[in-house]
């Protein structure tokens, strides 16, 4: 099968973008690496390498009640690093960026900080079939704890939330209504301001999973207006084992401490603590410093580029990849949403996803495969599987090319 021509973008230099990130320039399997797994962790640029390198170099210290000089730096690029965050998500002020390990954390956080305390038997959480487990086991943990019940908001054969059927289900026992931005599986586009309009009707807070959406495009709480918003640095060019919790100020304060130690108190005695200020009332202990200040970075070389300049790219890959796949004989795409982030899952006949992975990294193409962390997905889409082409702005459309080649390959040798 011949390779399509490649529609012509001036939208972002792509070339130079590359150019940034050094371990796009290597082989695997004595092929240069195409890497497209970015829905579960994006690569990183120069420049948040070199931050961090920087750190370490020169300004390395704890943060906060330091009086030396290295501290004083640290401090203030940690939190100059909060301010980063709280501009690009447009949050009203640093009082309401907490900084967590990632997305997981900061459901968890909200779940046993805001909901816990506030339901019982008989109450409900919302969620929707779309969810990552991490927006699933932390509201099944409350309800193990409280009495609560877990309701699920079906979703349509092409992989949508079905609206129709969330309109019904809400109401005065809802606690939390929970959504993903984007599903990291199929890569819907969840319009999330349709439900939160129907939440804010009901009195319903609303906690929205991001960490999907924030590396893609524009993202406005306020606009939104969510009440909590989760994000994850590893997904949007910045390290591991950094995050964001976004949640409005008024509810921050009267949630209590998810974690208790250093740097979340303001005075401690044997009778009784009191509790910092927020942010850090939700930060407790020596924080992630280096991969807060690489977010910070990552933000920057984000910007950049531009957010929207990084969506319309995207989706010119998208439409590419959708295109070509379905030339493919015997594969069929998993999740056929009108609207989509640059997420293909599919299948082929005859042949286990683990297997496709396997013969595409010998062609040196990085797929995922699996179940996505959303099995319950895979289950209403009855696969036990599917293999996960997730593309970034680094990505091209001959990059492409070779991962349809790299299938054509796998269907000669297994189909």
């Amino acid at each position: 099968m011949s390779a399509r021509p490649a529609p012509h973008t001036s939208a972002i230099d792509v070339a130079a973008i590359r150019a940034d990130f050094p371990i796009l320039d290597q082989q695997i399997n004595g092929k240069p690496l195409v890497f497209l797994d970015n829905a579960a962790s994006s690569q990183r640029p120069r420049q948040v390498i070199d931050t961090i390198s920087r750190y370490y170099e020169h300004d390395h210290a704890n943060v906060h009640r330091g009086v030396h000089t290295l501290s004083q730096r640290a401090t203030d690029a940690y939190e100059g690093a909060r301010e980063i965050v709280r501009q690009f998500i447009n949050a009203k002020d640093t009082k309401e960026i907490v900084f967590v390990r990632g997305t997981t954390e900061a459901v968890n956080l909200v779940a046993q900080s805001f909901v816990r305390p506030k339901a019982g038997p008989g109450d409900e959480i919302l969620i929707s079939g779309l969810e990552h487990h991490a927006n699933i086991v932390p509201w099944q943990l409350v309800c193990e704890q409280t009495g609560a019940k877990l309701k699920v908001i079906p979703i349509t054969p092409q992989g949508e939330v079905d609206f129709a059927a969330f309109e019904k289900l809400i109401g005065p026992r809802t606690r939390i209504l929970a959504l993903a931005h984007v599903s990291n599986a199929l890569g819907t586009i969840v319009p999330v301001e349709k439900f939160i309009a129907v939440a804010r009707q009901h009195g319903v807070p609303v906690l929205l999973d991001g960490a999907q959406a924030v590396p893609h495009g524009k993202v406005d709480v306020r606009a939104l207006d969510c009440d909590f918003y989760c994000f994850s640095g590893h997904k949007m060019l910045g390290p591991t084992g950094i995050g964001v919790l976004y949640g409005r100020q008024k509810l921050l304060e009267a949630m209590p401490p998810w974690q208790g130690g250093g740097d979340m108190i303001l005075s401690v005695s044997f009778e009784k603590t009191t509790y910092n200020q927020l942010p850090w009332k939700f930060e407790a202990g020596t924080p992630n410093i280096s991969g807060t200040i690489g977010l910070g970075a990552a933000i920057r070389y984000l910007q950049s580029v531009g957010m929207e300049r990084i969506a319309a790219y995207e989706h010119e890959l998208l439409t590419y990849a959708t295109q070509r796949l379905l030339e493919i004989p015997g594969l069929r795409i998993v999740g056929t949403a009108a609207h989509k982030a640059a997420v293909v899952s599919f299948v082929m006949d005859g042949i286990h996803p683990h297997d496709i992975g396997t013969i595409l990294d010998t062609e040196g193409v990085a797929i995922r495969t699996g179940h996505h962390c959303a099995m319950p997905v895979m289950d209403f889409f009855k696969v036990p599987a599917t293999a996960r082409a997730s593309m970034a702005f680094y990505n091209t459309h001959a990059e492409i090319d070779r991962l349809v080649a790299a299938l054509e390959h796998t269907r000669q040798v297994l189909g």
